[in-house]
């Protein structure tokens, strides 16, 4: 018996399909869109727009904010207070990066080793970044003090010292404390993200080093970095975007005093905005201070696109 021709498929059946394909991964990304759009975009681009206005607390009143392009960019950035906020904003993020990175990926190491009671220690050192900022910052600006501070009466105690250090009131010993308690709340996040880095490396790769004759050292070296690399460059990149915009810490342990030795771009913006209440400017330096993460972030991006494709 001599069958029929084969059913020619429906094109306009497969058209839709695919349509259909496409407008639903659409909807899966909707709610992450609206919510970016919501609580990023429309944030952003109001504070750009505020940037180019006059706006200070009368426009509040009266409703007026006249555009003056950018003459709050020129008065934010021709001051000496900018300048100085900038380098203390460059110190205050090198010594937290350098002093969080490496007790981060030395207590990554130990906790790779199984010992009693090691899931209990690696829970307990999250603690710090789990508190409330304020509460830590809080806490430490008692333990600085300088006479009834612990701080200081522990090294009276140990005879290190025969009077107390300023770390509140000094110009460089503030800048010391803020970034020591800094350092204390990023430790256990790089901790952890390094930690899940070293978990990722296959144990067969040290088995081979070991039969080769390679050390601790030499591991680490040839085997450990290599694979660790690409979460090291995003637990930096996050260390950056995450310390220039500190704000709750300084604000509570130094209020960014003494003498503004403290001050950073972020506390210059906030004391810009809300408390001489020139909300223009406080926009024109919170945007300087995206755009500077935002360079550092592509910088960081393109020279790891140039390390995968060597």
């Amino acid at each position: 018996m001599r069958s029929g021709p084969p059913p020619v498929p429906d094109r306009s059946t497969g058209a839709r399909a695919r349509l259909w394909a496409r407008v639903s991964r659409w909807l899966f990304l909707l709610p992450a869109l609206v919510y970016l759009l919501l609580f990023f975009g429309y944030p952003l681009v109001e504070n750009v727009v505020m940037s180019f206005q006059e706006y200070s607390a009368t426009t509040f009143y009266t409703g007026a904010a006249p555009f003056v392009g950018l003459r709050n960019y020129t008065d934010v950035l021709s001051t000496d207070v900018f300048w100085q906020a900038l380098l203390t904003t460059a110190l205050f993020t090198v010594g937290s990066l350098v002093g969080q990175f490496v007790p981060g990926l030395a207590l990554a190491l130990f906790f790779q080793r199984k010992f009693p009671l090691g899931g209990l220690l690696r829970s307990l050192l999250l603690l710090p970044w789990l508190l409330p900022l304020v509460v830590s910052g809080t806490t430490w600006r008692w333990m600085l003090d300088t006479d009834s501070g612990v701080v200081n009466q522990a090294l009276r105690d140990l005879h290190l010292l025969s009077s107390g250090i300023p770390w509140l009131t000094g110009t460089s010993e503030a800048l010391v404390s803020v970034i020591l308690v800094n350092i204390w709340v990023g430790i256990p996040f790089n901790t952890a993200i390094l930690y899940g880095g070293l978990k990722d490396i296959p144990p067969q790769l040290y088995e081979a080093a070991k039969l080769d004759g390679a050390g601790r050292l030499a591991s680490f070296r040839h085997v450990t970095w290599p694979l660790l690399r690409p979460v090291v460059g995003v637990v930096l990149v996050l260390g950056v975007v995450y310390t220039v915009k500190v704000l709750d810490i300084i604000l509570v342990v130094t209020g960014g005093g003494p003498a503004g030795a403290t001050q950073t771009l972020a506390t210059r913006s906030y004391e810009l905005s809300f408390q001489q209440f020139a909300f223009g400017r406080g926009a024109a330096m919170g945007n300087v201070l995206v755009l500077i993460s935002l360079a550092f972030a592509l910088v960081h991006l393109r020279a790891d696109r140039r390390a995968r494709n060597t």
